[in-house]
């Protein structure tokens, strides 16, 4: 599982973690029954807080997504709930808001992020399979 961390965009790191986890789970990557890393070897990897990633887990448990085996670590739950539409938006929020403040204090237009954007997805969908 690797995930990425930008500790200068704005959204708390936990946030980072939980949103990115979630797209795995929800996008098929990460399969029901599938083992994550345990939470001290997850916060070496990406070099923060094992408290952090406790954090992220315990969210992720609390929506049902993940579950733990007391002793045995953390798997995908066998049939992980699906996000309503106010759900998934409501975990882009902040990860947007943070990329708005960051393109206004480029001087970056919102059509340019707009292109950006398009020009991301294309990227990112033509490499799933």
């Amino acid at each position: 599982m690797q995930l990425r961390i930008h500790p200068s965009s704005g959204v708390p790191i936990y946030r980072q973690v939980v949103d990115q986890i979630r797209y795995l789970i929800t996008s098929g990557r990460l399969a029901p029954g599938a083992e994550l890393p345990g939470i001290r070897a997850l916060a070496e990897q990406l070099l923060v807080n094992p408290n952090t990633i406790a954090r992220a887990y315990l969210e992720l448990e609390r929506a049902e997504m993940l579950m733990k085996r007391h002793g045995a670590g953390t798997y995908v739950a066998e049939s992980p709930r699906k996000l309503t539409r106010n759900q998934r938006a409501s975990a882009l929020t902040e990860s947007v808001d943070a990329l708005l403040m960051q393109a206004a204090q480029l001087g970056v237009g919102y059509e340019e992020v707009v292109e950006l954007l398009e020009e991301r997805h294309a990227r990112v969908t033509s490499n799933t399979p």
